[in-house]
């Protein structure tokens, strides 16, 4: 079992130490907090009020009491931290979306190679769901035959803090200088999904909904591949019920939601509304498989696994910032 330090004390981050936990993967030893309440209020919350607590960032690095760090912090606070994390000699695992451009993906690459016995992964946790990997099956039996012909990939959902956007407000999640937006948000579902599915597209475009805040508020994206498109959907300021499709001529895979995982079903002819269900069981606690993998990795000293997870992190990164510019948004991060 791993040392486990955290930065951000949201639901998130609770989600994240209760899997570890689970499958004893990791245990919470350390957590840094702007306030030491909070820090203290987090740990009782989980369980674990022995933790260390800090206030500072550097003496929170400097401590010996953990070995990998899970950074759930805001967007643009998650490069700096990365750094300091892989200079200290941290293993790091950052909330998706990672880094708020390519630029900044850059410099955490640089101190990798110069840390080159530290483990970074990107926590994109419905990658991992067994539900994921059956889709990924069936996806393939699809492409051996050449019928793959397009996808549809969506995840939206009404935000509570749009509330107090309409109430005059800059929430951290719609904040330029956070590196917010719905596509940041929400949208990272979406585009992993389709970058782990289908590979990196040709060319993006990016339809985005604005905020009066300055980031996008809801949006279609459309990933151009030599023989189909993939369309993203995705938003903060709409409930959506659609379901994730993958086309194959008269056949459909069927998912109820990229981020969830539900239930996903195969639709072999157009004809009939019969359909085979492909749904496997996943642990309760979605975060409970990706936790075990970094783990595994991490106590394996399996890199291959580390390069693999981090060209697809470095790919969703370069996807996402080309669909921002090509919807002319910027955030405070892109001006250096």
């Amino acid at each position: 079992m791993l040392n486990l330090g955290i930065i951000g004390t949201n639901w998130i981050t609770s989600q994240f130490v209760n899997a570890g936990k689970e499958n004893a993967a990791f245990t919470l030893t350390a957590v840094y907090s702007r306030t030491l309440a909070k820090a203290q209020q987090f740990a009782e919350s989980v369980a674990r009020p022995d933790a260390a607590f800090f206030t500072d960032l550097t003496d929170f690095f400097a401590s010996d009491t953990f070995d990998v760090v899970y950074i759930a912090s805001p967007n643009s606070l998650h490069k700096e931290q990365a750094i300091k994390a892989i200079e200290a000699g941290k293993h790091v695992i950052v909330e998706k979306p990672a880094f708020s451009n390519p630029a900044e993906f850059k410099e955490v690459k640089d101190a990798l190679a110069e840390h080159d016995d530290i483990f970074y992964f990107e926590a994109a946790r419905h990658i991992f769901d067994p539900n994921f990997q059956v889709v990924e099956r069936k996806l393939a039996e699809l492409e051996a035959k050449g019928s793959v012909n397009g996808a549809t990939i969506s995840y939206m959902k009404y935000s509570s803090r749009y509330d107090n956007v309409l109430a005059g407000e800059e929430p951290n999640i719609f904040s330029t200088k956070f590196s917010g937006g719905a596509l940041q948000d929400i949208g990272v579902y979406a585009v992993y999904g389709a970058l782990r599915l289908f590979g990196t597209p040709d060319k993006v475009h990016y339809f985005a909904d604005m905020a009066r805040t300055g980031v996008d508020a809801k949006g279609t994206a459309i990933l151009d591949y030599p023989d189909y498109h993939v369309t993203l959907l995705f938003g903060k300021t709409a409930q959506s019920y659609v379901p994730t499709e993958i086309y194959a001529g008269k056949e459909t895979l069927w998912v109820d939601s990229i981020a969830t995982l539900d239930a996903v079903r195969f639709y072999p002819d157009y004809r009939a509304k019969e359909y085979t269900d492909l749904t496997v069981s996943h642990p309760e606690n979605p975060m409970v498989n990706e936790a075990d993998f970094f783990a595994r990795a991490i106590e394996t000293g399996d890199f291959d696994a580390m390069q693999d997870l981090l060209v697809l992190s470095h790919n969703v990164n370069e996807v996402l910032y080309a669909l921002r510019r090509n919807a002319g948004i910027e955030f405070t991060a892109d001006r250096g």
